[in-house]
């Protein structure tokens, strides 16, 4: 393919990553991005909740909120350390609390939340399966305004190219590079936001909705990092599979294995 390294097809926004400053305080994007995903996801899954008559009370949603954030954050950062650059890490374990440097993984997150989610349906008495199916159906909103927040940053870009919509971002180099945080705001967000909607209006056994994330998520994250920037200090693990690939394979063939157990489970049970 030829590549147009010094050609920008259309031009990066380059929006201030600080949107509002007071005195030494600095309000970010990226923060406000997190911020709003969490506000819509609190009220999908207030609104899910009585739909589906889950006995959801206001205190334990704000909780709920919480155990995922804290999932989130946490998870999010051990997953980095543990699958992007452990060897670092092992040899500056303190820089593991820098988390102002950057370094978060979804993967890792999403481990976080899961644990997150078991400990508090063990705490408040909830069915797992419920709840989880809650919490999925909302977790896209999260994803996309995320991935505008990685937009706005210039961070996690593309791969060189020359389709007519590439872009020269700040911090990749001459290369016009594949917007690769676009295309993942419309599939993890926009895209699974619909893909688990349809999927919730449906009769369907429990826990489907969530193994729908988690293998939807999969797809679209497997497809993206075609065209994402693998990351500079792994590279391609094997030939062309990128880290990012390689967390997500085990991911959709999870997915895949519980729906269909689901059904059968569902269907032994009503003959």
């Amino acid at each position: 393919m030829n590549i147009l390294p010094n050609l920008a097809q259309l031009p990066f926004p380059n929006i201030d990553p600080i949107f509002f400053s007071l005195g030494p305080l600095a309000f970010r994007w990226y923060g406000l991005m997190y911020l709003i995903g969490l506000l819509g996801a609190y009220w999908l899954i207030k609104a899910r909740a009585a739909k589906k008559q889950i006995p959801l009370s206001p205190q334990q949603l704000s909780d709920l909120i919480v155990f995922a954030a804290f999932g989130v954050f946490i998870g999010g950062r051990l997953g980095y350390v543990l699958f992007y650059n452990l060897p670092f890490y092992l040899d500056h374990p303190l820089k593991t609390f820098a988390v102002w440097e950057g370094g978060m993984s979804f993967h890792g997150g999403l481990l976080g939340v899961c644990v997150a989610l078991v400990l508090f349906c063990k705490k408040r008495g909830f069915r797992m399966a419920s709840i989880a199916d809650l919490a999925a159906g909302a977790a896209p909103i999260g994803l996309g305004f995320g991935r505008m927040g990685n937009f706005i940053n210039g961070e996690l870009f593309g791969r060189a190219t020359d389709v007519d919509w590439c872009m020269v971002f700040p911090h990749g180099g001459p290369e016009c590079r594949h917007p690769s945080q676009l295309y993942e705001a419309g599939l993890e967000g926009i895209g699974l936001f619909l893909l688990t909607t349809i999927v919730s209006r449906l009769e369907t056994p429990p826990g489907t909705v969530f193994w729908t994330f988690i293998s939807g998520y999969g797809v679209a994250r497997f497809f993206v990092e075609f065209f994402r920037e693998p990351d500079s200090h792994l590279g391609f693990i094997f030939q062309w599979v990128t880290m990012g690939q390689l967390l997500c394979i085990p991911m959709i063939a999870l997915g895949l294995i519980m729906i269909l157990r689901g059904y059968r489970r569902s269907v032994a049970s009503t003959s």
